[in-house]
This record gives C-alpha cells, sequence and structure tokens, in this order.
C-alpha cells in the first residue's frame, strides 16, 4: 500500500511516547514487527503496527498495575 504511514524506531517512540528501547523490545517480544529498512537501513514499522503494539502493551500494563480492592 503506497499510502501506508512509515516509521523508524525514533519516530514510534516519539509518536507512541516511550524510549527506542521499548520499541524494540515490542520488536524482540513478538509485538512488532519490522516491515523494512529505509535508504540509510534503519528499521521501518507500519503506523498501524506500532499503534496495535502500544495498545497490547499498555492494556496488559494496566491489568497488572490495577490496584487491589
Amino acid at each position: 500500500m503506497e499510502d501506508e504511514l512509515w516509521l523508524t524506531a525514533r519516530e514510534a517512540a516519539d509518536l507512541t511516547g516511550v524510549s527506542i528501547v521499548t520499541v524494540y523490545s515490542w520488536v524482540r517480544r513478538g509485538h512488532l514487527k519490522v516491515e523494512g529498512l529505509d535508504h540509510r537501513g534503519q528499521k521501518l514499522f507500519r503506523h498501524l503496527s506500532v499503534a496495535q503494539a502500544e495498545k497490547v502493551t499498555r492494556s496488559k500494563a494496566k491489568r497488572v498495575l490495577a490496584p487491589v480492592a
């Protein structure tokens, strides 16, 4: 799809408010897939995939950090 938005790890981190280390952690844990490389060899991610990875990991964190009644 030509009109998809592609992000580098830095752009994905800035967009989601996390560190680059967290973005690569998503990749390591299978929440995010590297979809290609840019002209400088930097890994590229689909915008939608980044949003989905953020949603999954944040929802898991909310379940873990929920206060006990």
